[in-house]
């Protein structure tokens, strides 16, 4: 990993990640470039205001077999067209991502990924100057648990 600072990480099409904001810290996830935004699994999503902003409040599977609710402020609905070409209106989220050596804030799509391999899809959006993608490789990246590093 170069430390340049317009150089990128290499990161393999699947990659373990973290959500520190939301207090998960071991996540599978598939990098996906041909998807723009990223998206999360989650279920039971009911909205509610807290200091006059609209929050959501959803149950993700951090671990297989553990379920944890977690909170998120609402940033959108928006209209996403998901891999089989059906367009769905999802609620978007806003939160910080670790991923390597990165911590940056990203936005996901919520939605039942409970059919798909792994709960976090991670699109272009977030991987944008910051990443290039080795499609035949996996978990290139370090450990997001042991980066201190600052939100980029």
């Amino acid at each position: 990993m170069s430390s340049h600072p317009l150089s990128k990480d290499i990161c393999g099409w699947r990659e373990i990640v973290s959500l520190p904001e939301l207090g998960v810290l071991h996540l599978r996830a598939k990098v996906d470039t041909g998807a723009r935004t990223s998206s999360l699994h989650a279920t039971g999503i009911e909205l509610f205001e807290r200091g006059g902003e609209e929050w959501a409040r959803f149950t993700i599977d951090a671990l297989e077999d553990h379920h944890q609710v977690v909170e998120a402020p609402r940033v959108a609905h928006r209209i996403i067209t998901s891999s089989n070409g059906e367009r769905q209106e999802r609620l978007i989220i806003k939160t910080e991502l670790a991923m390597g050596n990165h911590r940056f804030r990203a936005e996901f799509s919520l939605a039942d990924r409970s059919d798909m391999k792994f709960p976090m899809l991670i699109g272009r959006t977030s991987l944008r100057k910051r990443f290039l993608v080795d499609s035949a490789k996996s978990f290139l990246l370090p450990d997001p648990l042991r980066s201190q590093d600052p939100i980029t």
